[in-house]
């Protein structure tokens, strides 16, 4: 029998993610050690209440209150506790203490990621955070370690399990967002408070991190735009689908050149994407990532962005990596985030527009709406006309449906806020950006 190295992990946090993870170090912990080259010991897992129930059967001797000691007596540390605080507090105690850090608190890394980063990097350590992102699916290491010799493009991504499996029942089965956020609720997609999940804060987190990371400069939190899907209305579900397209909330992350200036543009909103498009066919609680870079072309990653047994295959494969560094040696290898570029607001991103109007339906209309998009340079791809409504006794309308070829957001922006003052206009009925 090999004898190997022992190495002393520890895991912060009992919840899915963590029982799961603590289980599959005892219950594989031989075939793990033969992988790394080492022997991997859980010496513990700190949680807040040892009595709570949990997924996993932890033995009850390795469920420890004290994670500050747990943390100093470690090789390795495993961070599943979620939320900003105490989590950046034991990572920058564990990185300190010169142990290796595996996290998936994508909250903590979009926030305090440079601090964290140079925190290791000062004292040899390395931050794991491959769950960060997409749960099980391997975006991580693509971005950092394969396509690091080419140069990343854009990344669209549906990056949010939750909104995902909201959207695609509101496609699927005509349900209203309220009743597929009930349904998501029931089948624990949702939490409680969905807030973080639907109006797009879990997702304009992990833009931060993925566009950090594909195009070697720091992007902060604050700078990603964001907008969730509340507005999204199952009527405009069923249009997009009647044209071809479904809505997705995306996380889009790009490279763009505004007056010569190369800078880097993040955002997450809801989005129309083709039914030809890779990502239209993500359905359910599934993410999938699309990358587009110079060489490689097009590259999708999809998989389960959630769940505890999931998410614990990206945790223990970064504790694997971890280990392997160990039994090298050497220092940890530090984060590429020198490009320093320019992080742009959505004005400077390209894109196009699906606007939805509800007219006059009298001569000129046509023509005074050609007239606000000509104005500011925005060309118009295709526009359909429903049938003309109104009450008897009330000047008819009908719903203009205008599609745009790729234009600056801000000319975009300027020519939506033109038509919704305008007399021939009625309303503005809806406004979705076209990607893909």
């Amino acid at each position: 029998m090999i004898e190997y190295r022992n190495l002393r992990v520890a895991v912060l946090g009992g919840g899915s993610v963590g029982s799961q993870v603590a289980a599959l170090l005892l219950e594989h912990g031989e075939e793990l050690a033969a992988r790394a080259g080492a022997g991997l010991e859980l010496v513990g897992v700190a949680v807040r209440n040892p009595d709570a129930a949990r997924d996993t059967n932890i033995p009850r001797e390795l469920i420890t209150t004290d994670a500050d000691s747990l943390i100093l007596g470690a090789d390795i540390v495993v961070e599943l506790i979620g939320g900003i605080e105490p989590a950046r507090s034991y990572i920058l105690k564990a990185l300190n203490s010169g142990a290796d850090v595996i996290t998936a608190n994508k909250a903590v890394l979009a926030s305090y990621g440079p601090e964290l980063f140079e925190a290791a990097e000062q004292v040899g350590a390395q931050l794991y955070y491959e769950a960060a992102v997409g749960g099980a699916i391997p975006i991580i290491r693509p971005l950092r370690d394969s396509l690091a010799g080419d140069r990343v493009k854009r990344i669209l991504g549906i990056v949010n399990g939750t909104t995902n499996y909201i959207l695609d029942r509101m496609d699927t089965e005509g349900d209203t967002l309220e009743e597929a956020l009930a349904e998501a609720t029931a089948l624990g997609y949702a939490e409680a408070d969905p807030t973080a999940d639907i109006e797009g804060f879990d997702a304009a987190a992990k833009a931060a991190i993925l566009s950090s990371l594909a195009f070697h400069t720091t992007v902060p939190l604050d700078a990603v735009y964001r907008e969730g899907i509340t507005a999204v209305t199952r009527e405009q579900v069923i249009s997009a689908r009647e044209a071809g397209y479904v809505v997705k909330l995306l996380a889009v992350c790009e490279r763009v050149d505004t007056d010569g200036v190369e800078g880097v543009s993040a955002r997450v909103h809801p989005a129309l994407v083709p039914l030809s498009h890779p990502l239209a066919a993500v359905h359910g609680a599934n993410n999938a990532v699309f990358v587009e870079a110079e060489a490689a072309g097009s590259l999708m990653f999809y998989g389960a962005g959630a769940g505890g047994v999931q998410t614990a295959s990206a945790v223990l494969g970064d504790v694997v990596s971890a280990a392997r560094r160990h039994v090298a040696g050497g220092p940890g290898v530090a984060e590429s985030t020198h490009a320093n570029l320019p992080v742009l607001p959505i004005s400077s991103a390209t894109t196009r527009y699906q606007v939805t109007l509800q007219v006059a339906d009298e001569p000129g209309v046509l023509a005074t709406i050609a007239k606000a998009f000509s104005e500011r340079s925005v060309s118009v791809e295709a526009v359909s006309q429903s049938v003309a409504g109104g009450q008897e006794g009330q000047q008819p309308t009908a719903t203009l449906v205008i599609v745009t070829h790729e234009a600056l957001e801000s000319s975009l922006a300027a020519t939506v806020a033109s038509l919704a003052a305008s007399p021939v206009v009625s309303s503005v009925v809806s406004v979705l950006r076209v990607e893909g």
